[in-house]
């Protein structure tokens, strides 16, 4: 649907700049609203297409790829602690700085990269994909996911919910796209406050920036704490109004009763980890906890943040209100996308994302076989999303082009403030 007063020509103006930025690209092939959509398949329908071997966890190569994994993290270390020290160099010789800041950084990035496998992993034992066993999962998620600072059980719980309502406009769980009112817009456009007036003043390249830099380097801390990308309602289904929706509280109007136990042993197993963390810089000093553990920690938040936003992000992929959400419709709102050799490190979790979305207890070393027979029965009738487009050029796009939505019903899309008017030049006129 067209958008309000204003935003018609505005949405012109921005097809001719997206061009010139290179911005324009990849588009979903499904479209709700047209009436030659086609008819969604069921779930059963998806399934019986898919070899049903991918259906099987094995205990040993879940295991396997979990110490594969770890055995290169340690590697890494051990490799990194025979070329840099952590103490700081001369800071009277300029390349000694450069070299010990890069590398520090070149270790920072990569082990971040590699600790997302075990992330990954970790994941999949919130899900059950990890084994037959959800005692197993438990216990090895539990210590994998409190290793890496993630609340297990509670990110457990909201992570289902968000594969439950994928896409849904006010029962989502992560990402769920903010209106135009949640963003400063007035109903005639007016840059009231908020994001909509920081957009005007820092400008489209910069609001973009700041887009990345919020997602990737404090999204996940804000989110785990309930003050970013939350859900709009509790676990009873009512709007939260202002309550704080964390993963810690037994409390948390985001948990049911019934899981408080669990609540509790996640948040004192972070109060145990972050109890470490700090012994062991008052033991070896901050420095060395800093590069060694904090700065690739940040690069794990980072990958995982980045998958989760660019797998169910793009102005072409509808999100539904109450009424029009289905299953089988969030589901396929999930996008596919090549990763290169992070695929490797991270299991294909972004590039087989579509068939994680729909078989959850699907374990990871089979998502590329089920993908594969995923799109050959979805692509011919126009349902996969597949963008090839480069991650990175992806995310710029999507900072700049999905900021928010018009509202909490009907069939919404994402829409840029860079289509909004200035300020000044509606003054103008």
């Amino acid at each position: 649907t067209m958008g309000k007063g204003g935003r018609t020509d505005a949405a012109v103006r921005q097809q001719a700049a997206n061009k010139a930025a290179g911005l324009t690209g990849w588009k979903s092939p499904y479209n709700p609203l047209d009436p030659n959509a086609p008819t969604l398949p069921t779930k059963g329908e998806i399934k019986a297409v898919i070899p049903s071997h991918c259906f099987e966890r094995s205990y040993f190569w879940s295991m396997y790829y979990l110490i594969r994994d770890l055995i290169i993290a340690a590697a890494f270390a051990y490799g990194t602690s025979q070329v840099l020290s952590t103490d700081l160099p001369d800071l009277n010789d300029p390349v000694a700085i450069a070299k010990w800041t890069l590398g520090w950084g070149f270790y920072a990035f990569w082990q971040g990269t590699i600790l997302t496998g075990p992330w990954v992993v970790g994941h999949e034992c919130g899900h059950g994909a990890f084994s037959p066993s959800q005692t197993w999962n438990d216990f090895v998620g539990f210590f994998v996911h409190h290793a890496l600072l993630v609340p297990y059980f509670g990110w457990q719980y909201t992570h289902a919910k968000h594969h439950r309502r994928t896409n849904h406009l006010t029962d989502g769980e992560s990402h769920v796209p903010s209106t135009a009112e949640d963003n400063g817009l007035g109903p005639h456009n007016e840059r009231n406050s908020f994001y909509a007036a920081w957009h005007e003043a820092m400008g489209d390249g910069a609001f973009a920036a700041f887009q990345v830099w919020t997602h990737l380097a404090i999204g996940w801390p804000l989110y785990l704490l309930g003050l970013a990308s939350t859900g709009k309602l509790d676990q009873k289904g009512n709007p939260l109004n202002g309550r704080i929706a964390d993963h810690f509280r037994p409390s948390s109007p985001m948990f049911p009763e019934k899981i408080s136990f669990k609540i509790f042993l996640s948040t004192a197993a972070m109060i145990l980890s972050l109890a470490g963390l700090a012994m062991a810089g008052m033991k070896f000093g901050f420095l060395p906890v800093f590069l060694w553990y904090l700065n690739p920690y940040f690069f794990v938040n980072a990958w995982l943040v980045l998958y989760t936003w660019l797998q169910h992000t793009d102005p072409s992929i509808p999100h539904y209100g109450e009424g029009e959400w289905t299953w089988v419709k969030g589901a396929l709102s999930t996008i596919d996308r090549p990763y290169g050799i992070f695929d490797f490190f991270h299991h294909r979790i972004g590039s087989t994302h579509v068939a994680h979305h729909l078989f959850h207890k699907m374990p990871h070393y089979n998502a590329l076989e089920a993908t594969n027979a995923i799109k050959a029965f979805l692509e011919p009738k126009g349902l996969y999303n597949y963008d090839p487009t480069p991650w990175w050029q992806a995310m710029w796009k999507i900072a700049h082009t999905c900021h928010y939505v018009e509202g909490t019903t009907g069939i919404q899309y994402y829409k840029s403030l860079e289509d909004i008017p200035r300020t000044k030049d509606i003054k103008k006129e």
